[in-house]
């Protein structure tokens, strides 16, 4: 039962699915799933890469401590995404730890067979590098937003981006982003302060381009979506 629900969920994504089926089933095969809960810690920093992870359900946060042990959040990870898919850096040691955001299922395929797959494939191993180079020019647009936005339009930004990718339509113009985070995830995220997103985003309710409840802050309802961009770039 599990194996076909592994397989059905692997040709689901697009990445997987100019995989034939031997390849497939090599994966589907030799693959678990795991259930976690919210804030669950699936792999820790500096630990032995053995595993690529696809989501299922949920969300996940992969991020990075420094030396003062502040925690800087890399990348978010939502359904049908893969992590730790980048065979291509030679340490054998997670530059980062990766964390439910929410209850999440994970399926967790090991890492040798997977590699396997990708040195047979040349379509896969394409795009799984299109993945990996989509990735690093979302770093460099973070980058660049830390250096040419204000900690406003980046707050901003990051809610407009989330509904524009993320967001579930509902009725005509609004989105709902269930993203997961308190305010002090989005502020390492935009590389602000968790004071300044909930300035920002009370003021975003009062405006009416946003609504969220204090206790369900990791959801929130977006407006307009253009109304939001348009106010950023006010």
């Amino acid at each position: 039962m599990e194996y076909s629900y592994i397989l059905n969920s692997l040709k689901a994504i697009p990445t997987f699915s100019m995989l034939d089926s031997g390849d497939l089933d090599i994966l589907s095969r030799n693959a678990v799933i795991l259930k976690h809960p919210k804030h669950h810690i699936v792999y820790p920093l500096a630990s032995e890469r053995k595993n690529l992870y696809v989501v299922i359900s949920g969300s996940i946060k992969l991020a990075t401590e420094t030396s003062t042990g502040k925690i800087l959040t890399k990348e978010l990870i939502y359904k049908n995404e893969i992590f730790g898919e980048n065979i291509f850096n030679h340490s054998p040691l997670s530059t980062e730890f990766a964390e439910t955001l929410t209850e999440s299922r994970i399926i967790s395929i090991p890492m040798e067979e997977f590699q396997s797959v990708v040195t047979e494939n040349l379509a896969f191993s394409r795009g799984l590098m299109t993945i990996i180079v989509r990735k690093l020019q979302q770093t460099e647009e973070r980058l660049q937003n830390f250096v040419f936005l204000k900690a406003k339009e980046r707050i901003v930004y990051f809610i407009y981006k989330s509904g524009l990718n993320r967001g579930k339509t509902i009725g005509v113009d609004e989105c709902l982003v269930d993203h997961g985070m308190s305010h002090k995830e989005i502020a390492y995220l935009t590389d602000t302060s968790r004071q300044t997103v909930a300035r920002i985003m009370n003021e975003l309710k009062k405006e009416n381009l946003i609504h969220y409840t204090s206790y369900k802050s990791g959801k929130i309802l977006i407006r307009d979506l253009d109304a939001l961009k348009n106010f950023s770039l006010a």
